[in-house]
């Protein structure tokens, strides 16, 4: 169930915007879908707050930036003692056993249960949707690891380059016009046949959109 927005998360915001480097941080940085997945609440909600943070345009503001503002240590023990309150100080704790209701959230979590137990190098759907967009701007005898767009978006992902071409490979399995059966035989063709469906049809600006903010992720 998605959480409502509660005062105290204003202390986890402030936490967020005076990292370095302080200010309001993009989208889909790394750092901001922390603190998203810790609240259940959408990254563009998060990142609207930040934005009304700044303005210090209430009472509450005010008292949060002159207590805490010039007292990181402060802030961090109190932010500490709040997530160990609310229950979700470690996020991989918070989500052990619970199954994420709203695809946003999904998105940043493992494809499977064996992907999860890769730890950081689990397949995640955003790099699914990373690695659709690629897939969209190279024609299938450049789906190789040798070829350097695959090489750099692997290692953005950090990822291997062939794990990058293999997946693009079940790509081929999703798509239409190709319909290769190779791709049929991996694990990941279930989830990445999710992904096809979600933008396969779409606008493909869209994607590449989304795709652009996604890689401040890994950033």
């Amino acid at each position: 169930m998605a959480r409502l927005w509660q005062d105290d998360y204003w202390l986890l915001l402030l936490q967020l915007y005076l990292k370095a480097p302080q200010g309001v941080k993009p989208l889909y940085s790394r750092a901001l879908i922390d603190v998203a997945l810790r609240t259940h609440l959408k990254p563009q909600y998060i990142y609207r707050k930040l934005f009304r943070l700044r303005r210090i345009d209430t009472p509450l503001l005010q008292e949060l930036w002159n207590r805490y503002a010039e007292k990181p240590a402060r802030l961090k023990a109190v932010v500490k003692k709040l997530q160990m309150m609310d229950g979700f100080g470690n996020a991989e704790e918070f989500y052990d056993g619970v199954e994420a209701t709203r695809e946003w959230e999904r998105d940043f979590k493992p494809v499977s249960a064996e992907e999860a137990a890769k730890g950081k190098d689990a397949v995640t759907p955003v790099k699914l949707i990373a690695i659709l967009d690629l897939y969209y701007q190279l024609v299938p005898a450049t789906m190789v690891p040798s070829t350097p767009e695959v090489a750099a978006l692997a290692k953005l992902l950090r990822m291997s380059a062939q794990e990058v071409a293999d997946i693009m490979t079940v790509y081929q399995a999703c798509d239409p016009f190709l319909s290769e059966d190779e791709g049929r035989k991996s694990p990941l063709y279930e989830p990445c046949r999710n992904i096809w469906r979600r933008f396969g049809n779409d606008d493909p600006e869209k994607l590449a959109a989304l795709a652009a903010q996604l890689k401040d992720y890994w950033k």
